[in-house]
């Protein structure tokens, strides 16, 4: 009776407190619906440059194993089956592979590729004998032999632009349903059930972490709210991070936001977005995100070829990738994994046969995951990307960027590179000579008939340091500069009707050169002379009198004048001085491979390439080749390409002959001891 004098007060109150609940809360969904669509939208729409190898190509004979050809099917993104019924599938049929080709010269065509049958061992107790040589015997389409064929271009990256991410986006039905139930089974069990929130999920995670038994920590949050989380609250999350508070305000929206998330794109679609979103880890200075991305980095595979362990172990990684990579803790990653395969027992995934056989599994990661995705070659095609086709990358939609690199070539660099720095390691270790120093290494691999970059590696790793010595580190060239020295004599010899030829004889011999009142006392490298020695035999074994006297007798400023015509590094940085002819000039390891095409290339410079064509959505625009200069006659570049085959024949570079007639210079018989006039040291 007391309170009805304020009933209609009370009642007004409460009506305007639900009307402004209403209100707010319709306000708020609206909002953040058009926050989610516009973000799903963006998404869906933005380009992601994804960056293409040359195509895979296999030849009759081609000295590969069966082994290494299933290697390059998972580059290119083939999954592997028992029979092949898709393009884009190979299966193995004792020493046969064979493929149901997805592109290339034999789309859409079934190819087998046949290997050496192992010998057979008809007696018991014999000794077999040796295995043949793995390569491979025939290609056949049908019933057609084909000396050659082309698949697909193996992918390289998908990177995201302005960001330190690698990912490489799949649709969700080419995520395999193992990789897919082993992430709902540990982090969502019931993500096609409920609404976004799940309430029986918090309540069981709550008991479960108070009063059970289980040596880990089940967590509440859904999948919907994961991806809420990382993907369109990841301001207010850094925030929290660099503030290291725990906003509940935050939870709530968190929670909010998967609600009206659940009403703006179906379970599919939040599925496929989270397994292509998801953080897991960091490999050197990358982030990696995405089930695809992540199979690509620790296990070289396509996603579509992982195992079940694989799979399970990806899995564990989501909820702390930092303690439970492989790469840095594997026995925690191999009790992580346990954990996601009984899980997918609990959940109906799977028997308890397959995860105890899948338990006994070893871990086996992939080391160099990410130098063998040729990053610096990589951070090179943008700059490349920027200069030749400016604007392209904020462009909507798709953008596929096809290079010459050779992804083959490329590890056979890798390889040699980390081989050749071991080497320096241990020679520097034995000097015990101040503080450690840590030696690095860049090398450029060209065609030099069509100037594409065939390998390309910029630094010693690409974890420890991207600073691109490809491109930017200048260094004197040294040796390298004397094949330059008598191209120019052998031009001056045909301009003025000169006899120089590769025979013509020089005296090398301890000399003395004086030039602006200073005096100049080169050496050869391991202190010896050879006295009457013809140009080839000096060439070959780098003698460093020899080819000063050579430019002498030429004219300094014809060696520089010749060398100009390339147009390559700073113009007025030679000068015609004696120690012009010992390489003074300082170029980066790109520069010198493009100034080599003179001699391959007839006298004329051919311009480096990396890029062949570039797909920005339906149109596909390609890199000109611009003409290179001409530097040198024919006859002339010809006379020293000749010599340069005497490097590798019987000087300094025998010991990296190999096969077919190859020439080159190793620019190790070079030391300058302060060449005039005094330059100092490079940085």
């Amino acid at each position: 009776a007391m309170l009805l004098p304020y009933k209609k007060p009370i009642t007004i109150g409460l009506a305007v407190i639900g009307v402004l609940g209403v209100g707010t809360f319709s306000y708020l969904y609206v909002s953040y619906s058009r926050i989610i669509e516009a973000r799903l939208h963006g998404e869906r729409d933005r380009a992601v440059p994804r960056v293409f190898a040359r195509p895979l190509a296999l030849q009759a004979g081609q000295n590969i194993s069966q082994t290494e050809l299933i290697a390059r099917l998972n580059d290119v993104g083939y999954a592997q089956r028992a029979r092949v019924e898709r393009a884009g599938e190979f299966a193995i049929d004792r020493h046969q592979v064979v493929i149901n080709s997805r592109g290339g010269d034999q789309a859409g065509k079934i190819v087998t590729v046949s290997f050496p049958e192992p010998p057979v061992v008809r007696k018991k107790g014999a000794k077999p004998p040796p295995p043949p040589p793995q390569r491979i015997t025939r290609i056949q389409v049908a019933t057609r032999s084909l000396e050659r064929v082309t698949l697909d271009a193996p992918l390289l990256t998908a990177m995201m632009t302005g960001s330190r991410e690698k990912r490489r986006r799949v649709a969700l039905e080419a995520i395999p349903a193992r990789m897919q139930e082993a992430v709902l089974s540990i982090e969502d069990r019931r993500f096609y059930y409920h609404p976004g929130v799940d309430p029986i999920r918090m309540i069981g995670a709550l008991v479960t972490n108070l009063f059970g038994d289980r040596p880990y920590l089940v967590g509440g949050s859904t999948i919907t709210q994961q991806l809420s989380r990382n993907f369109f609250l990841t301001e207010q999350m850094a925030v929290e991070q660099q503030t290291r508070q725990r906003s509940y305000g935050r939870k709530i929206l968190e929670q909010f936001m998967a609600v009206i998330l659940e009403t703006q794109a179906t379970k599919a679609d939040i599925l496929e977005l989270y397994l292509n979103d998801v953080y897991l880890g960091h490999r050197g200075s990358f982030a990696l995100h995405g089930v695809a991305e992540a199979s690509k980095i620790y296990f070289g595979k396509d996603v579509r070829n992982l195992t079940l362990s694989e799979a399970a172990l990806i899995a564990g990684i989501i909820q702390s990738p930092s303690n439970h990579s492989p790469f840095t803790n594997s026995e925690r990653a191999r009790d992580r994994r346990n954990v996601v395969l009984r899980t997918m027992v609990d959940a109906g995934y799977i028997t308890s046969d397959a995860a105890e056989r899948a338990q006994r599994e070893p871990i086996a990661v992939v080391a160099r995951a990410v130098d063998n995705e040729a990053p610096y070659f990589v951070d090179y095609i943008g700059e490349v990307l920027d200069a030749t086709f400016p604007g392209i990358v904020s462009k909507p939609g798709t953008l596929d960027v096809y290079t010459t690199l050779d992804l083959n070539l490329q590890r056979d660099a890798q390889d040699a590179v980390r081989e050749g720095l071991a080497v320096v390691d241990k020679a520097l270790s034995r000097r015990k000579r101040g503080p450690a120093r840590v030696a690095q290494a860049a090398l450029v691999a060209i065609d030099p008939r069509s100037g594409e970059i065939l390998a390309f590696i910029g630094g010693r790793s690409y974890n420890q340091s991207q600073f691109n010595r490809a491109v930017s580190a200048r260094r004197q060239i040294g040796s390298t500069f004397k094949p330059f020295v008598y191209l120019a004599a052998f031009e001056k010899s045909a301009d003025e009707g000169g006899d120089i030829t590769p025979a013509t004889l020089v005296y090398d011999e301890p000399t003395t050169w004086s030039y602006d009142n200073q005096e100049w006392s080169p050496r050869n490298y391991d202190g010896e002379y050879d006295g009457a020695i013809t140009l080839r035999r000096a060439l070959a074994m780098s003698r460093n009198i020899a080819v000063v006297k050579v430019a002498e007798q030429t004219g300094y400023n014809k060696v520089v004048a010749l060398w100009k015509k390339t147009k390559i590094g700073e113009p007025d940085q030679l000068k015609p001085y004696p120690s012009v002819a010992l390489g003074i000039v300082e170029l980066t390891p790109l520069e010198v491979a493009e100034a080599y095409t003179v001699f391959t290339g007839q006298g004329r410079l051919k311009k480096l390439r990396a890029l062949i064509n570039v797909t920005s959505g339906e149109d596909t625009s390609k890199a000109k080749v611009e003409p290179g200069p001409v530097v040198a006659r024919p006859a002339t570049a010809y006379l020293v390409t000749q010599m340069l085959r005497s490097v590798l024949n019987e000087g300094t570079g025998a010991s990296a002959r190999g096969s077919g007639g190859a020439g080159g210079t190793t620019g190790g018989g070079t030391t300058i001891r302060h060449p005039l006039p005094p330059r100092p040291p490079p940085p």
